[in-house]
C-alpha cells in the first residue's frame, strides 16, 4: 500500500474539513443537488469523450495509486547475477526449472523465450512490444483521470450558473437569495475539490508509477538479452547497475 497517497488524501481533506469546522457547520457544505450536477456531469462528459470499456477500465488502474508493487532494482540485479552465473556454469537450459517459480510474468516470459532458444533480436522485439502496450494502458488511465480533473471544475461552474439563474427568478423574496447563492457556489467548491484533491493528483501518481515500472521492465529486458547473448556475469552487473542513480550503486570493495 502506498502510504503517500493515503496520507495525502487524509491530510488534504482533513485540513479542508477542519478549516470549515472552525468557522461554521460542515453541513452547510452538503448539497445533494450540487453533487449530482458535478459528479453526474463529469462522468457523463467523460463517457462522451472515451469508450465505455476504457472508462470502466480506469477503475482497475486507479488501484495502482493505492497499491503498487515494483521490484527493487538492487533485488533485480541480485536475481540476474544468480541467473547469469548459473547459465554460465550449467548452460542456459539450467534456468528452466527456475522459471516456474518466478512471479513476475514479464521476467518469466523473457527467460522462457531465452531458454526456448530464440534469437536476442526476436526476444527484444517481443519484450519491447510488451512495454509499449503497458505504457499505453497506463497513459490511457492517467489521461482519463486528467479529463475528469478538467471536467469537474467546468461542471462546478455550470452548476453555479444554474444556481444563479434560479436565484434571479426568486429575487422578490430576499430571504431566498442567501441560501440560493450558497448552493450555487457549493457546486464550484465541489468541482475544485474533486479536481485538485482527487482526479489530478491521482493522474500524476499514475504517470509516476508508469515511469517507475517502465524503468524496471527495461532493466529486466537488458538482463534477459545479456543472458541470451551469453555475456559475462560481471558485464551484466555493470549494465544493470547503470540503471541505478549513483547514490544507490554499490561501492567497489
Amino acid at each position: 500500500m502506498d502510504l503517500a497517497t493515503i496520507i495525502g488524501i487524509i491530510l488534504s481533506f482533513g485540513l479542508v474539513i477542519s478549516a470549515i469546522a472552525f468557522k461554521g457547520s460542515i453541513l452547510i457544505f452538503v448539497s445533494i443537488e450540487s453533487l449530482l450536477i458535478v459528479l453526474g456531469g463529469t462522468i457523463g462528459a467523460t463517457l462522451v469523450n472515451y469508450p465505455l470499456s476504457r472508462v470502466f477500465g480506469v477503475f482497475s488502474v486507479v488501484k495502482h495509486t493505492f497499491f503498487s508493487k515494483v521490484d527493487s532494482p538492487t533485488d533485480i540485479i541480485d536475481q540476474f547475477m544468480e541467473y547469469a552465473n548459473r547459465a554460465r556454469r550449467e548452460g542456459i537450459l539450467s534456468l528452466e526449472p527456475i522459471i516456474k517459480e518466478i512471479d513476475d510474468v514479464y521476467l518469466r516470459k523473457g527467460l522462457q523465450l531465452t531458454v526456448d532458444g530464440l534469437e536476442p533480436q526476436a526476444i527484444q522485439e517481443i519484450l519491447e512490444k510488451e512495454v509499449i502496450y503497458l505504457e499505453s494502458r497506463h497513459e490511457t488511465g492517467a489521461e482519463i483521470l486528467s479529463a475528469l480533473g478538467a471536467y469537474a471544475p467546468a461542471m462546478g461552474m455550470i452548476g453555479t450558473a444554474i444556481g444563479l439563474i434560479l436565484m434571479l427568478q426568486t429575487m422578490e423574496d430576499p430571504s431566498t437569495i442567501g441560501p440560493a447563492m450558497a448552493v450555487a457556489l457549493i457546486t464550484t467548491f465541489y468541482g475544485a475539490i474533486l479536481a485538485n484533491l482527487v482526479f489530478l493528483p491521482m493522474a500524476g501518481k499514475l504517470k509516476q508509477r508508469s515511469k517507475d515500472e517502465i524503468v524496471v521492465k527495461e532493466m529486466v529486458m537488458e538482463g534477459i538479452l545479456a543472458i541470451s547473448k551469453g555475456e559475462n556475469p560481471r558485464i551484466i552487473e555493470e549494465k544493470l547497475t547503470s540503471f541505478l542513480p549513483p547514490k544507490d550503486r554499490r561501492k567497489e570493495t
